[in-house]
């Protein structure tokens, strides 16, 4: 099961991409983030972090690893736990506003949720991906 939005920010590619591949800045634009935290490397690839997430009113934990790191195109980081893996993936494309980002957010479920997530959860992530792109938006139109 996935999500995807295609949308542009005014930031240019360098500084859209330094932000977003920053997992921890996604307590500033991922509306379903409670808290990311680093726990290893350097910000490139087999960087992990901790982080938690709050969706459909439970708190649940994930520990991500940047497993795509191309500096200013791409990055990707994906986190697991024992019911779910999600992948997040974004690549950048310079646009005459400002920077193009293509996000995708993939999910695995697992377990009894993986019989339900078509019904329950996916209607549920679209509306969670439109407000992630609205959040995005508001905070690199106006850092």
């Amino acid at each position: 099961m996935h999500v995807e939005r295609t949308f542009t920010v005014s930031l240019p590619i360098e500084a859209t991409f330094a932000y977003l591949s920053d997992f921890e800045n996604t307590e500033e634009w991922d509306p379903g983030t409670v808290s990311t935290k680093r726990t290893g490397g350097d910000g490139g690839v087999g960087t992990t972090y901790k982080n938690t997430s709050e969706f459909m009113g439970r708190k649940t934990d994930l520990t991500y690893e940047t497993i795509t790191y191309d500096k200013p195109t791409s990055f990707q980081c994906r986190g697991r736990n024992k019911t779910a893996t999600a992948t997040d993936s974004m690549t950048f494309t310079p646009a005459a506003e400002g920077t193009q980002i293509h996000y995708r957010a993939d999910f695995e479920f697992k377990g009894l949720v993986k019989l339900i997530a078509p019904l329950v959860v996916k209607p549920k992530l679209d509306s969670l991906a439109d407000e992630t792109v609205d959040q995005i938006k508001k905070v690199l139109d106006h850092p």
